[in-house]
């Protein structure tokens, strides 16, 4: 389903309470399957982390996506200054995995199973490979590649994390794609609050307002740090240069900002490398005070 300016309005206008959130987001099924990679390793200590591309999708009229409070003057401005296009952008879709030595863990399956499968494999993983998914909330493209077509598991040998409130969140609503996906497993689950310890290393992060239950992690090795903020920032420029502006698809807004400005403040003033699920890939870089607002400085030869 392509995601035209007339959808994203409607989105916008449908979005009054979290309860309408279930019949918000379609998984977009024109978005480009990644086939076999790419890949990016980072390592963090002795962690490997490695960004997955498992798939990228053109969308038009970014103010009504990004900012749908903004003025076109004030969005303008910010699209000029950061160098991209006032009326398009490109949404990309990186799960990351991480291998820890004991475990290998993986943030988020991406649309569908053929594009997780094929870019874990373009890493030098199998679906068998993976012992822990971590879903940092339900959306569809966050979590098309956990049941295959056939309803069973993709990641047979794995053990399932998400956070408490977003599991029970969506276990009240009528979506099919939570439904078909994450209820049959739920026994297989554990369920995160604030704090709480994926495994060594790994915390999860409350980062409610994208979703209710939203959740981001924080990864720590050797002294090296890096945060995976999933989707409380959508956009690398448009999110980071002015984190009050309301996004379409965040459920609570002034929640999802709040959370927006308090990650990224983190970030910069702690200096922690961040992940977004959907930043430019390989999606890992760094968080910049500039002005009010934040900029995004992509990771380079930082990791090694």
């Amino acid at each position: 389903m392509t995601l035209t300016r007339r959808q994203a309005l409607l989105a916008g206008a449908a979005l009054p309470a979290a309860a309408a959130l279930p019949a918000l987001i379609p998984a977009p099924a024109h978005a480009q399957a990644a086939a076999g990679g790419p890949a990016r390793d980072h390592a963090l200590g002795n962690f490997r982390v490695t960004s997955l591309l498992t798939g990228a999708m053109p969308m038009d009229n970014p103010r009504e996506i990004y900012a749908t409070d903004a003025s076109e003057e004030d969005f303008a401005a910010v699209a000029e200054a950061g160098f991209v296009p006032v009326d398009r952008s490109v949404n990309s879709f990186t799960p990351i995995v991480v291998n820890t030595g004991a475990e290998v863990v993986l943030f988020d399956t991406g649309l569908s199973p053929e594009g997780i499968v094929s870019a874990l494999q373009g890493a030098g993983y199998t679906p068998d490979d993976v012992t822990h998914i971590v879903l940092s909330h339900m959306h569809p493209d966050h979590i098309g590649g956990v049941m295959g077509a056939d309803g069973a598991p993709v990641f047979g040998n794995a053990r399932y994390f998400t956070g408490q409130q977003e599991f029970d969140f969506w276990a009240t609503q009528a979506n099919e794609r939570f439904d078909l996906n994450v209820r049959p497993l739920a026994e297989r689950f554990t369920f995160l609050d604030d704090g709480d310890t994926v495994v060594g290393g790994i915390t999860a992060t409350a980062a409610f307002g994208h979703t209710p239950g939203h959740m981001a992690f924080h990864l720590e090795n050797e002294g090296r740090r890096l945060l995976f903020i999933a989707d409380a920032a959508t956009h690398y420029v448009f999110s980071l240069a002015n984190p009050e502006w309301e996004v379409v698809f965040d459920a609570d807004k002034a929640a999802a900002a709040a959370t927006r400005r308090r990650l990224l403040d983190l970030a910069a003033t702690d200096r922690i490398a961040i992940a977004g699920y959907h930043m430019p890939f390989p999606g890992i870089g760094f968080i910049e005070t500039r002005g009010t607002g934040f900029g995004y400085v992509p990771a380079s030869y930082q990791f090694g």
